[in-house]
């Protein structure tokens, strides 16, 4: 990188990083409102059914939430690659702090455990507070190392093996969260969370990584 260029990358992480905190503590506001609306004695399995009124405002304002990460990445990034990595990098930060507030607002959750729902598009999605905060980690280590590449010049040009196993990451984490239909759309307790398949997942993921980043080694002449 361009001893140039660090003022402004320096600039650019403290405005992700701002931007990522406040945007999460907007996000736990609401949910403050909502279990109070839907959970006065405390959030708890199962779940309550929601006002249709209340559904359709929440499935927009996720849209909503999805759509200005994805703006903040444009914003930051100058290539598609370092556009794409800053909104991994936000939206990653965004999650972590949304759970920071939740636990300085209301003291929830207890431990990273402790199940949630996590997103209602299709279905609400059910998981462990500790599968999307190891996601998001995964997404700022992404994130960092696509920028890393793409500001040293080297540039990020995945094979289509690192797009196959970002693909199956993606379905095995995304089953494991939206596979569970007696809890998240007919009101009863969650099953017992799928570790091992989620840990499939996040392992497509780093593979995925490792073949993206790899360089294969120069034939000698």
């Amino acid at each position: 990188m361009n001893t140039d260029q660090r003022p402004a990358l320096r600039s650019i992480v403290r405005g992700v990083v701002l931007f990522s905190a406040a945007f999460a503590f907007v996000e736990a506001s609401v949910v403050v409102y909502l279990r109070e609306l839907y959970y006065p004695h405390g959030f708890a399995f199962p779940l309550s059914p929601i006002e249709p009124f209340h559904l359709i405002v929440e499935l927009c304002r996720e849209v909503a939430t999805i759509l200005m990460l994805i703006a903040a990445g444009l914003l930051a990034g100058a290539t598609r690659w370092q556009k794409t990595a800053w909104f991994l990098i936000a939206f990653g930060l965004w999650d972590i702090f949304y759970y920071v507030w939740l636990k300085a607002v209301l003291d929830w959750p207890s431990s990273l455990t402790d199940p949630d729902v996590l997103f209602l598009i299709p279905i609400p999605w059910i998981g462990p507070v500790l599968a999307p905060v190891i996601v998001s980690l995964v997404f700022i280590a992404a994130g960092s190392l696509i920028l890393r590449n793409e500001y040293s010049g080297v540039g990020f040009s995945p094979p289509l093996a690192a797009w196959g196993f970002a693909g199956l990451g993606t379905c095995l984490i995304l089953y494991t969260f939206m596979s569970d239909i007696p809890a998240s759309l007919h009101f009863q307790m969650p099953s017992p969370y799928n570790y091992w398949i989620f840990g499939a997942g996040v392992a497509c993921y780093g593979a995925g990584m490792a073949v993206a980043l790899h360089k294969p080694e120069k034939m000698p002449a």
